[in-house]
This record gives C-alpha cells, structure tokens and sequence, in this order.
C-alpha cells in the first residue's frame, strides 16, 4: 500500500486529469525544432493544494531558468496514480514523459516494456550515488536501471503519550516486543471511559497490508523469495494472528468496533481515545492536523519484535518513447525537484517552516552517508516539531530487515484481509485453517503472474 501523505497533510497526489484522458498525456516531441527540451511530467499539487502546489510551480519555475532549453509542462490531478487506469494509461500512450510511480509498480512496468532503461544516462545525475542502495535496487531490474526513488517510508508504532502516562506506563520506553504491545494495551483499554488500547484495520486490503507489516516483524513473509510459493502459514504467522485473537478477545483491549480502516483508527488516536497502531510517520501530521491530534501527545517507536519492517516508497520512471534529450532532461529536472539535501520540492525545509508546514519527522530519509548529514542538519535546524518523540524510531530502525510489499501486493492483501477480519470478528476463528486456505488462494495469485 501507499502511504498516507505526501511530505505535509497531503496524500500521495496525481497525474493526467479526467480532462485530458482523450487525449495523449506524454508530450509531442521534444520540442527540438524550437530549441528545447519539451518533457512532460506528473504528481503536481492540485490547486485545491494551494500551498504545495505553489511551492511545485516555484521550483518548476526555478529549474526552467537554469536550464533555458528545457520546458517542463506538469499535470495535476489526484491521486498521483490511480491503479485502476494506470496500465491502461500506459498501453494506451496516455501516460506522461516522467511519471510517478510505487516502488511495487517497478518492476511490472519493465515487464510490460514501458519504461525507457536509463542506465545508459543515470551517470549524468548528480544524485544518484547519494541515494540509499536499498532504494536505488528496487528501480534495477536485471541489472538496468528504470527509475529512480523520491521517498521512502517504513512502518513504526504510533503511541498517545498521555495515555501511556495515565495508565502507569513510562513514555520514554515504548513496547520493543508484541508480548510489551500487549501488556500496554491492556493497561490502557484498562483506563475505560472508551479507550482502546492497540487498533489495527481488517478492511478494504489494509488488514492484509497491516499483516504483512506485523509478518515482517516476527522474522516471517508473505512469499518465498523466488516470488512462486506463500510462506504465511507458518509458525511466524500463527503468531500475529493468535497475537490479535488474545488482544481482542482474551483482553478485550482492540475495543469490540473491527472491520476499520485507516481513517477510523485515525479518528480514534487524533481524539486520545487509542493508544498505539501501526503507521508510517506521514501519519502524524494527519493526526493533527485533521483529526484534533497534538504533536506534544504523539510518538513513534519501531516495529515491535525486532526482527523487521515494512517499507514502501515512491519514484519517478521515464516512459520508453522518451528521446535521449528528454531522458537527460528528466534526470536534471529530478535532481532539482527532489534530490538536492536540503533543498527543492520536498527538501527545502525553511520554506516548509514559513508555512507552517510540519518540519522534522524522521522519514522519507532518502540519502545516505555526507548527503544524509546535510539532509539531516538542515532538517534539524528547521524542526517545528517534537523530534525527541521520534528518536526510537530512528534508532530502532538501524537494526531492522527493510523490506518492501510483495508481488501482486494488493491481490495478496485481499486474500489476508479475509484471514485478519475473521480473525477479529470471530472468538472460534480457526486461524490454522484460515492460513491454509490463504497459503492456497496465494498460490494461486503467484501462478497466475
């Protein structure tokens, strides 16, 4: 799954427009006759997002006045990519020149033959060594390189500080295990009043989303690492499910209200009714921004376990009709855009603090070694935000296995969520069944490609 939010309150945003479906997305050409470089490119701000959106249309602005042979015409919409139409945008040549993307859609698109291999060109950006491998390797297929990376995110546990507090549980010292997890809950579902200890989806694909992350934190996985077998039911995965069982019916700490979804549980902790869920830090300024959170009140630890995380990301790749002057001219325009530390659309963190934007979450944290440490400091310089609440998560990260989304991820999901909602629903769910017969219709997914 994606991610919440873009860098502010946003979430993730798009593309071509509805109005310009009837018509090709990418550009005409590169507009060589005139002189320039003409590309097109998508994930502008819609106008609705007027403060983003301005700081887009600036940087645009900024990078087509160092470099006068270059045109860029950006197009908007939301969200950034809708995987409904995408392949069809794709086959149909609707998508445009540089074109966003999941950190799960790289490979497919190769697969498909859409995607322009920029290794012969990926040298000319400044950048590219400064990004972390991990990263880098999701857009190399085959030894080629097909895109490059823009964020990154992982997944952590978002805790109420206050109600740690009240209910006699030190805020400094978050649950590093799920056995902490559940002794925490059960003491703030203790507080009554309709306090929910620990909350997690069972909907909409997002309870097999939030399984997968909680696999990934028990030492498991969703598949075997040639992509063709499930690897779920296992001892790893008996593990999460009888976890979530004992929770919600043995302690009674998940609250009697399953079958939520993001903006639920959202809901629940930005009004300081729930103690602690999974999520991504893009979440925070969610919290507070609409749904009544404080930042004074919210933390953020690693995955419980120990043993890894969930990761996902997003990029930008170049479609395969793109002439060699107008991958160049992508390269450059991505480099300007978001892969400048301390600098550019989403890195430029002192025009993000004049506009009361939230500065200083621990993520995305694309860079590594020098450029992380100037991404770092001038992040830090800026902070408007509680930094100290995150720094477990920073440090507890260090040690985990990063891990991305498994192939047909969402196919997959919907197969879990049956095994989470059941799970949640049900006091006599028979999880070693309900494994099995995920483990078959998985297999099944993995056939079928």
């Amino acid at each position: 799954m994606r991610s919440t939010g873009f860098r502010r309150t946003l979430a993730a945003l798009s593309v071509c427009s509805l109005a310009l479906a009837a018509s090709a997305c990418g550009s005409d050409g590169d507009d060589s006759a005139s002189g320039k470089t003409r590309i097109t490119v998508n994930c502008m701000p819609p106008k609705s997002a007027e403060v983003d959106r301005g700081f887009f249309e600036q940087d645009i602005a900024s990078f087509e006045r160092q470099n006068p042979d270059i045109d860029v015409v950006a197009h908007d919409a939301f969200p950034c990519q809708d995987p409904k139409t995408f392949d069809a945008k794709l086959a149909g040549g609707q998508m445009e020149d540089v074109f966003y993307t999941y950190f799960t859609d790289a490979r497919h698109v190769v697969e498909i033959n859409q995607a322009a291999d920029l290794t012969p060109y990926v040298k000319e950006l400044k950048s590219y060594d400064t990004i972390q491998r991990q990263l880098r390797d999701i857009y190399t297929v085959d030894g080629k390189v097909y895109g490059i990376p823009r964020t990154g995110y992982s997944m952590g546990l978002i805790y109420n500080k206050k109600l740690f507090e009240r209910a006699g549980l030190d805020p400094e010292q978050p649950p590093a295990t799920w056995e902490e997890v559940r002794a925490a809950a059960k003491k703030i579902a203790g507080l009554g009043g309709g306090t929910v200890g620990y909350a997690d989806y069972s909907a909409q694909n997002q309870g097999g989303w939030h399984f997968t992350a909680e696999l990934y934190s028990q030492g498991g996985d969703v598949v075997s690492a040639d992509g063709e077998k499930a690897t779920v039911d296992t001892p790893e995965g008996r593990a999460v499910l009888r976890n979530l069982h004992d929770m919600r019916w043995t302690d009674d700490s998940m609250g009697s209200k399953q079958l939520l979804v993001i903006n639920d549980v959202q809901q629940m902790m930005g009004a300081g009714k729930l103690g602690m869920y999974l999520a991504a830090p893009d979440n925070i300024p969610i919290l507070v921004k609409e749904k009544g959170g404080d930042y004074k009140d919210l933390a953020l630890a690693p995955m419980p376990g120990g043993q890894g995380t969930l990761i996902g990301g997003d990029g930008y790749m170049v479609n395969k009709k793109a002439s060699p002057e107008q991958i160049r001219a992508a390269l450059k325009w991505l480099d300007h855009m978001f892969l400048t530390p301390g600098d550019g659309f989403l890195g430029d963190y002192a025009r993000a603090k004049k506009n009361d934007a939230p500065v200083g979450l621990p993520e995305p944290r694309l860079f590594a070694g020098a450029a992380d440490a100037k991404d770092q400091q001038v992040k830090k310089a800026n902070a408007n935000v509680p930094v100290e609440n995150y720094q477990a998560f920073l440090d507890g990260n260090q040690s985990l296995d990063m891990k991305i989304e498994p192939p047909s991820a969402q196919q997959i999901y919907s197969v879990l969520d049956g095994v989470v909602s059941a799970v949640l629903t049900k006091e006599d769910a028979d999880i070693d069944q309900l494994l099995k017969d995920a483990s078959g219709k998985i297999d099944g997914i993995l056939a079928r490609g």
